[in-house]
Formats: structure tokens, sequence, C-alpha cells
């Protein structure tokens, strides 16, 4: 190779890098910015000043309550749970080489959710009881889309039709419960069914973090054998790289992640569907995609919320929103898989 295209391939390979850190960037500026604008707008509008000493531990009148008590732990729930949706969902897509392989498509969800309808339905159960049914009950629901999966070796779009069967079968369940259920207990499981931060307490922060931040840096340091992965099996032994070891890794984070976003705050639709893509888009595919597509589904959460509490005239759970902005996005990129054969 000449020392022209040496020069060449290092401004290409620069290029890249510096595109990918850029849109890292802007997308932790664009989450810092929701985070203050969540935190300050309300019914009160507190100044940035007020509500940043409120998070740093001052008592400020009024504000202490509304911004400490009441939208700390909600802004905090949504980052945290757009941050795991966004990061299973980009894990399962880049690890099966299929778009539609996203832990809300393949019914991962469904079991968390279907689980937390039974015990808030038939247990009468509600707050963490909920939280430590639902989580077990995903990770049990993915183990059993795997062993239907399974021949010799999972292929992408087979563990994606189990996975549309057997969530089409807990969703048939979950209808069951609510048809028989007395009307109140209805009202809070739809509630939950929906996607929603408006239950979201200090109590359930500590939970949701103490799972999300260990199980996320796991999947952010593995990240390079999930790049070596996409080349196939053979390449990423060939590479250095651990395959079972490091597909069951990566495949079990993000069946955690799952669950325990979705047994904190509901199914909030298409959000684990769509930051994958997106940061595909931003990063020109440069690089893991994970981090980004985790910063994507952060704001695409706090954006939703955003718009659901203040852009009508009736509020809207965040789920709701997701749904209307993911429905077209979702029909775009199934007619773009038919061209590129289901990659992101």
């Amino acid at each position: 190779m000449s020392p022209s295209s040496v020069a060449l391939v290092r401004r290409g390979r620069l290029r890249r890098i510096r595109r990918r850190r850029t849109v890292v960037a802007g997308l932790t500026v664009l989450l810092a910015v929701l985070f203050v604008t969540s935190l300050c707008v309300g019914h009160t509008v507190y100044p940035p000043y007020d509500a940043l000493r409120v998070v740093l531990g001052d008592t400020v009148p009024g504000a202490s309550f509304t911004v400490g008590r009441l939208r700390l732990p909600r802004v905090l729930t949504g980052a945290l749970a757009g941050f795991a949706f966004g990061l299973a969902g980009a894990t399962f897509q880049t690890l099966l080489r299929n778009m539609l392989a996203s832990p809300d498509v393949i019914g991962i969800s469904s079991g968390a959710s279907a689980a937390a309808v039974f015990a808030i339905v038939v247990l009468g159960l509600g707050g963490t009881p909920v939280f430590l049914i639902a989580v077990p009950a995903g990770l049990a629901v993915a183990l059993v889309i795997y062993l239907l999966t399974y021949r010799q070796g999972v292929l992408g779009v087979r563990l994606v039709l189990v996975g549309i069967g057997v969530g089409a079968l807990l969703n048939s369940v979950v209808s069951y419960l609510l048809l028989r259920a007395p009307a109140w207990e209805v009202q809070e499981a739809m509630r939950w069914l929906t996607g929603s931060l408006g239950s979201a307490f200090w109590d359930g922060v500590g939970p949701l973090a103490t799972g999300v931040l260990p199980l996320s840096a796991v999947l952010l340091l593995a990240g390079r054998s999930l790049t070596a992965l996409q080349l196939g099996d053979d390449s990423a032994r060939a590479l250095g790289t651990r395959v079972g070891t490091s597909r069951l890794v990566l495949v079990l984070c993000a069946v955690g992640l799952t669950s325990l976003a979705t047994a904190t705050t509901g199914p909030i639709a298409f959000v684990a569907f769509l930051s994958g893509p997106v940061a595909h888009r931003l990063t020109g595919g440069n690089g893991s995609p994970l981090l980004p597509a985790a910063l994507t589904g952060a704001a695409l959460v706090l954006t939703a919320d955003l718009i659901g509490q203040f852009a009508f005239d009736t509020r809207f759970p965040v789920g709701v929103v997701t749904g209307a902005l993911g429905a077209p996005c979702l029909l775009w990129l199934l007619v773009r898989s038919r061209r590129t054969q289901g990659a992101l």
C-alpha cells in the first residue's frame, strides 16, 4: 500500500472517530438540557440555579418539595429506563444482525408485563413487590424464547418469529386478566401497561439504578466483543473472542436491563426498537452503537415525557407519546429492512 493510500485510510478513520465522538457529546448535552428542563418546568417554573441547588442537597423553599420529591425521581427514572431500553435494544439488534430483534418485539417485555399485571390484578400488589415479580418473569420468558429458538445455534429471524408468538400468547393472558379484574384494578394495570412515569418516586429509583448501572457498565465494556461477533463466530474466534461466553454475557445483561426498566415504568413503546437505528444513522455506523443508542433512548423518554405533560391540554403517559411517534418510524424501518436484509 502506498504512503498516500495509508494517509487516506488514516484520515477516513479519524473522520469516523470524530463523528462518533461529536454525536456522543451532542447526545450528552441534549440529555443534560432535557434533564434540567424537566426539573424546572411545570405548573411552577423554577430557575435552573434553584433546581441545581436542590439536586446538590440545599433547601430551597417550595423547590425542595416540588423538584426534590416529585420531579427529580421522575426524571431519574425516565433517564435510567430510557438508557436501559436503548442499550438493550441495540445489543439485541446488533448481536442478531436484525433490527426487528428488539426486546419489545420478541416478547421479553411482554413477560415482565404479564407478571406485573398478574401481581396487580390477582395478588393486589403494588410498588416494589410488583418490581420483584416482574424482573424474574422477564428473565424466565427470555430463557423460554431462547430454548424454543435454539437449533444448533440461534438465528435472528427464528428468534424474532418465536418471540412474536410468545409475546402474543402473553398479551392474551394480560387481556384475560384485565377482563376478569375489578374496574379499579384495571385502571391501575392499564396505566402501568401504557408505560408511565406518573408513579415514579424515590422508592423505585434505588432498585432501578442498582440494577441498571452495573449491567450497563458490563455491556459497554463488552462492546468490543459485540463488534467482533457481528463478523461471525469464526472471525470472532480468530480475533480472540470467547464466542459462547461473550454471547451469554451480552444476552443476560440485555435481558436484565429490559426486565428492570419494564418492571419500573411499564413497557414504554418503541424506545428499545428505535434507539439503535437512530443512533446508527447519527454515527454513520462507526464503532459500537451501544453508548449512542443508550443516550438516544434516555433522550427519547425524557422528550416524550415533556411532550406528554405540556404539549396538550390533557396529560398523556410517556408510552402514548412514544407509541404515536414510533409507529410511523416502525413502518419506515420495515420497508427499509427489505432493502438491507434486516440490517440497521
